[in-house]
């Protein structure tokens, strides 16, 4: 059973016996990896402080039958200590962490992996808010992961844009022939604003209109989680820009 290293994003740990822990990591070529890592609760550990989520380290493991062992461990991105101590930081970095998590059931790809990297850098250098943070994190994952939401062409029918109906069950934006009956609506404004947390055009997205970042929010949060098929409990902690703040 070879020995291999890769590059991984710890998502969650799990305690295990006295000083074990079972660490989840999203890795660069390897996809999510499942491993055990043997006496890092102890006080004596070397590299215990490196494996804890949002970290990202190089590592080296064992592969073993059901769960790899973890050798070796050296930091690359130290993000976890400063997204802790904002629980803005913290509740968006979890819900990216657990889609990340979640998508990587399946085939995970390098550009999801630097994806999250490039989220949870900003998020704890606090490069902007961190509820668009994790709006342009959801919204680009699921265009990675082949779930990209109409924001221009009727999702049902391709007839070109603007609409003014969104559904998350229909796939994204819909024209007034296909938008069943009492579909939510959705402004100019709020689409301009997706497709730039889309794109990552970061001078619209922060100087959106609170009521547009709140809208958004709510629109995202719907869709990712109608195609995903099951919630994402993190969001449920994640704050919504105020309609009235300045």
């Amino acid at each position: 059973m070879p020995t291999y290293r890769d590059e991984a994003v710890i998502l969650r740990t799990h305690k295990l016996g006295e000083a074990d822990r079972i660490v989840i990591m999203l890795s660069r070529r390897n996809g999510k990896i499942r491993a055990v890592a043997k006496g890092v609760r102890r006080t004596s550990s070397k590299f215990g402080s490196r494996l804890e989520p949002f970290m990202v380290a190089d590592v080296q493991l064992y592969q073993g039958r059901s769960l790899d062992i973890v050798q070796q461990a050296e930091s690359l991105g130290a993000y976890g200590a400063e997204i802790a101590v904002d629980y803005e930081r913290f509740t968006a970095a979890s819900a990216m962490a657990e889609t990340a998590d979640r998508l990587s059931e399946a085939e995970t790809t390098t550009e999801q992996y630097l994806l999250l990297v490039g989220g949870l850098r900003s998020l704890s250098r606090g490069e902007h808010a961190a509820r668009s943070i994790l709006d342009s994190y959801l919204l680009r994952v699921m265009a990675l992961s082949g779930w990209a939401p109409a924001l221009e062409d009727c999702a049902r029918c391709g007839v070109p844009g603007p609409h003014t109906h969104f559904g998350p069950q229909l796939g994204g934006t819909v024209c007034d022939d296909c938008a069943p009956v009492g579909s939510p609506r959705i402004s100019a404004s709020t689409l301009t604003l997706m497709r730039a947390l889309m794109s990552g055009d970061w001078a619209t997205i922060d100087a959106a209109a609170p009521g547009d970042l709140a809208a958004a929010s709510g629109t995202i949060s719907a869709y990712v989680q109608w195609q995903l098929e099951r919630g994402i409990r993190s969001l449920e902690h994640v704050s919504t820009p105020r309609i009235g703040a300045r």
